[in-house]
């Protein structure tokens, strides 16, 4: 698993981390089951400090994204499960977007090109 961070970025940089795991499940490109990096590793790795990197996967841990197990670590939780938790939450975040979309002039039509492009 790749992360990019930008430091530069108004986005946090535990939300970039939180937010790079989502896609690389949805991608396909993290499997169910699937080791993470240790906070320490994967901290000493992108040159910040580790409790940037525990805060984000204890986010992934609270929205049911991941698996954290003190003796075997973080793992990624599988689809199966994933979709039984969540499906409550991504309602209200897509309720959210929505509004924000529909607020800011975008016409449906134009968001949902948007999400076709980034389903595929």
């Amino acid at each position: 698993m790749l992360i990019k961070l930008s430091f530069t970025s108004e986005t946090p940089i535990y939300q970039q981390i939180r937010d790079q795991v989502i896609v690389a499940m949805a991608k396909g490109e993290l499997l169910p089951g699937e080791d993470l990096p240790t906070v320490r590793k994967l901290a000493k790795d992108l040159g910040i400090n580790p409790m940037t990197v525990n805060k984000a996967y204890g986010e992934l841990k609270d929205k049911g994204f991941i698996l954290i197990d003190r003796r075997h670590g973080a793992k990624v939780q599988s689809r199966e499960i994933l979709r039984k938790r969540n499906t409550e939450h991504l309602h209200y975040a897509l309720e959210i977007i929505l509004s924000e979309a529909m607020l800011k002039g975008m016409k449906k039509k134009e968001l949902i090109k948007m999400i076709e492009r980034m389903y595929q």
